[in-house]
């Protein structure tokens, strides 16, 4: 089994600590920013999206320790429109969540055939993602669209 590019590895789970750490924010500010009647299912829904990103981020950031690194401090960007509208909270969260699937397929990429518990790590993480993301789809659609 070739050995993983560390450099590269510890740099694509750099940034994926700094999305999932923005997740927590992110995540958090919306379910301020919810009103009206759905108000109790959709702000429990949010507060669960921030624990989750801080679940991933929490192991992306042992990921780097593991591999004898230093975890980044920074945070990613926070995409927001500074509005209460729940479907552009959708979509902005929709966006994001894309991008975080991108890194955990770069991850994928450098690390498959070559660790398997990292490329597990990475699978799982796709599998999580791209499931998350489906559901937002189903929220931003319209009842009787299928």
């Amino acid at each position: 089994m070739a050995e993983i590019e560390k450099d590269k590895v510890v740099g694509v789970l750099n940034q994926i600590l700094e999305a999932e750490l923005a997740g927590v924010v992110r995540y958090t500010h919306y379910s301020f920013l919810v009103f009206g009647f759905g108000r109790i299912p959709v702000v429990s829904w949010l507060r669960e999206q921030a624990n989750e990103s801080l679940l991933h981020a929490q192991q992306a950031g042992e990921w780097i320790t593991t591999l004898g690194a230093y975890p980044s401090l920074g945070i990613a960007a926070l995409l927001d429109s500074h509005t209460t509208d729940i479907g552009t909270i959708l979509r902005e969260s929709l966006a994001t969540e894309r991008q975080a699937l991108d890194l955990y397929r770069q991850l994928l990429g450098l690390v498959e055939g070559r660790s398997v518990a990292l490329e597990e790590y990475a699978r799982e993480s796709i599998q999580l993602e791209e499931l998350h993301a489906g559901e937002v789809e189903k929220m931003l659609r319209k009842p009787g669209q299928t």
